[in-house]
């Protein structure tokens, strides 16, 4: 036989859908496993988001969408941007996707050649490197300090800048650290991008999951940025609409027409009905958000202050997401190892912090989009593991 994709070959497959798995095949098997795994949230989605589609459905909309996404949606997309980021957009620069993720895919296909470097600020969300290698580009790990909690600076992007260099991916609030970033981080992003006349892609899937006080700022927003900043976001995570396979990208003319072509050459388009839900999220009541923040606030406070009581694990405050990203500082053991001991010994799927880039070594992944009965056990296996590491 033949040799299979070289490329394809080359690029792992994904640890928190390997680690998810897992935790399902335990489940499956009768354990009491605890899946802290992946980013999904446990609430359904709004009921008038459900309704949505279900109309949509009994109307007869389920045939063949535009491409590029619903007059509908593309609107709605368009006067979101305006409202809540500060962001002017026309229509023509948007392309609704299957997913936040096919949108990222689709405006790097659109932006790179051959041999493009991608800046990727680790810890990162461990798709991104992935992506990038799939469309040609060479990933290049910017790791961010853990002891300055991960912070952005124009000395560590301008470090790894060289003639190569293309695009800075970049996600606030981010995947897996729920750092924000601040306005001086935001700044020596657009300094760096505006000088040496670099992309930018920002992924704002996690835009209203915010605590105390935090603040998201879009890229595209600051000056001198609207025509270089690719925005990533969807419905997945703030209208817990993870199944429905919904996102969008926004992006400058040039780049949007390129992602439309590249899509409808591939996977076509989202499906039909989900657009109506779609449109109904962005108009509609906005209670439904601020509910499931306001539950994720609260778990986030009952972890951080049960960490503070188990030697031997700590976090940084969580400015936004729904992550713990600990750090496990009595013991030799590597992430990897530390994920898998947790899932042997105390049946807790997480993702080890390796798989987030080298930056996140030593720390481990925990989703807390789950009930609170889960996280009260998750701590109470913690106490039990963690001290003998």
């Amino acid at each position: 036989m033949k040799p299979l994709s070289t490329l394809v070959n080359s690029v792992p497959a994904s640890v928190t859908a390997a680690m998810m798995q897992k935790g399902r095949e335990l489940a499956a098997a009768g354990k009491d496993v605890i899946n802290l795994a992946g980013g999904e949230p446990d609430f359904d989605t709004p009921k008038h988001i459900q309704e949505a589609a279900f109309a949509a459905i009994r109307k007869g909309d389920t045939h063949y969408p535009p491409s590029f996404g619903s007059s509908e949606l593309l609107e709605a997309i368009v006067n979101k941007l305006a409202r809540e980021n500060s962001v002017t957009a026309t229509t023509d620069q948007i392309l609704v996707t299957p997913g936040a993720k096919w949108a990222i895919y689709a405006g790097l296909a659109a932006t790179l050649n051959p041999g493009d470097e991608v800046m990727i600020l680790d810890p990162a969300w461990v798709s991104y490197a992935p992506m990038v290698q799939l469309n040609g580009g060479v990933p290049v790990h910017v790791g961010l300090p853990a002891a300055e909690n991960f912070r952005v600076s124009e000395a560590i992007l301008r470090s790894h800048v060289t003639e190569k260099t293309k695009l800075i991916m970049a996600c606030s609030p981010n995947n897996p650290t729920g750092r924000v970033l601040q306005q001086d981080e935001i700044d020596a992003i657009v300094k760096i991008a505006t000088e040496f006349d670099l992309y930018v892609l920002s992924d704002e899937i996690y835009e209203h999951i915010l605590f105390d006080g935090q603040v998201h700022h879009s890229l595209a927003a600051q000056p001198g940025m609207a025509e270089r900043t690719l925005i990533i976001n969807g419905f997945s995570k703030a209208y817990a609409m993870t199944g429905w396979r919904l996102g969008w990208l926004a992006a400058p003319k040039p780049i949007a027409k390129l992602a439309r072509s590249y899509q409808t050459q591939s996977i076509t388009s989202a499906a039909s009905f989900t657009m109506a839900a779609g449109v109904a999220a962005l108009n509609g009541p906005q209670e439904c958000v601020h509910e499931m923040t306001a539950a994720y606030a609260r778990r986030r406070t009952f972890l951080l202050d049960a960490l503070d009581e188990i030697p031997g694990i700590e976090s940084s405050p969580i400015e936004g997401a729904f992550y713990l990203f600990a750090k496990f500082t009595h013991t030799e053991k590597g992430s990897l190892e530390i994920s898998q001991k947790l899932l042997e010994d105390g049946l807790i799927a997480s993702t080890p912090g390796v798989a987030f880039g080298q930056a996140g070594e030593n720390h481990v992944r925990f989703a807390f989009a789950t009930h609170m009965t889960d996280l009260e056990k998750t701590v109470e296996r913690l106490a039990k593991i963690v001290p003998n590491l």
